[in-house]
């Protein structure tokens, strides 16, 4: 069995507490404008060229491992559990000695649900934290096999005007928060996300629908995720059109205000994640 996975990142600090090893699965069924990581969207290998660091020698119509400017860039490997294990166990005293562990984030790991499920297995087979972020667009079955092997869910709440969510994002938002309430029964720390992203997350009916749904479910925890530009240039060479490009990033005065607007309401914020 391989997944399709797009980058493993190692000693990370966010994402599900302590130095943690992210492992991005490569495919996403929402197309999110603002999106950071557009490599992450389609499900399957790209190569791609980095304009800016494209020397024209045309080594790399040869054989893009050639590449001697790095410009030529390949998204997705097919990976077996093990050539990911082999990776993760690199840094088994770090997890130990921080209370960290592996995050599976991606692009949408329930897009990759039986992968997901045997490589959770073996990380909870070796004694490792385990995480996921899932925006909760999957197979509600699905996430639930997939959750009795997490210690930490990650949740992204977007919009939850489903006729918004669904033009601009491609997501249900009912299934998503369908699949909210099912996690909140089984019993698993459960982390609401919200990226904050002008002109369509931070109106106040959607914050507002976003802390009803939270407080009714007892969740104690939310994490805000100010929009940011940084994946702007990795749309060129993908030739996705970057919609969010004239979106201007929150300012600090915006986020202290929906910080205290959520602490007010009883609950922990974390600004990042």
């Amino acid at each position: 069995m391989k997944g399709l996975i797009f980058n493993i990142q190692r000693y990370s600090l966010h994402d599900g507490g302590g130095v943690r090893t992210m492992i991005f699965f490569k495919g996403c069924p929402l197309h999110c404008p603002w999106c950071s990581n557009p490599e992450s969207q389609r499900f399957q290998v790209e190569e791609v060229r980095m304009l800016t660091k494209c020397l024209h020698c045309k080594t790399c119509t040869k054989n893009v491992e050639e590449c001697p400017s790095g410009a030529m860039v390949r998204f997705g490997t097919y990976m077996s559990i093990k050539e990911i294990i082999d990776i993760v166990l690199k840094d088994m005293v770090f997890y130990r000695t921080t209370g960290g562990g592996v995050t599976l984030s991606g692009g949408e790991v329930l897009s990759q649900p039986e992968f997901a499920i045997e490589l959770l297995k073996e990380l909870k087979t070796l004694g490792i934290h385990t995480a996921i972020e899932t925006s909760g667009q999957g197979n509600t079955n699905a996430l639930m096999a997939i959750v009795n092997h997490l210690d930490v869910v990650l949740y992204d709440l977007k919009i939850m005007d489903p006729t918004l969510a669904k033009e601009l994002l491609n997501a249900d938002s009912s299934l998503i928060e369908a699949n909210l309430i099912a996690l909140v029964k089984k019993e698993k720390k459960v982390i609401p996300r919200i990226p904050l992203v002008p002109g369509h997350t931070m109106n106040m009916d959607n914050m507002n629908a976003i802390m009803n749904l939270v407080l009714k479910l007892n969740l104690k925890e939310i994490h805000l995720l100010p929009l940011h530009h940084y994946g702007a240039t990795k749309y060129d060479a993908l030739n996705i059109p970057y919609k969010a490009k004239d979106i201007k990033v929150p300012t600090e005065k915006e986020i202290a205000k929906l910080k205290a607007f959520f602490e007010g309401n009883g609950l922990k914020v974390c600004i990042g994640g």
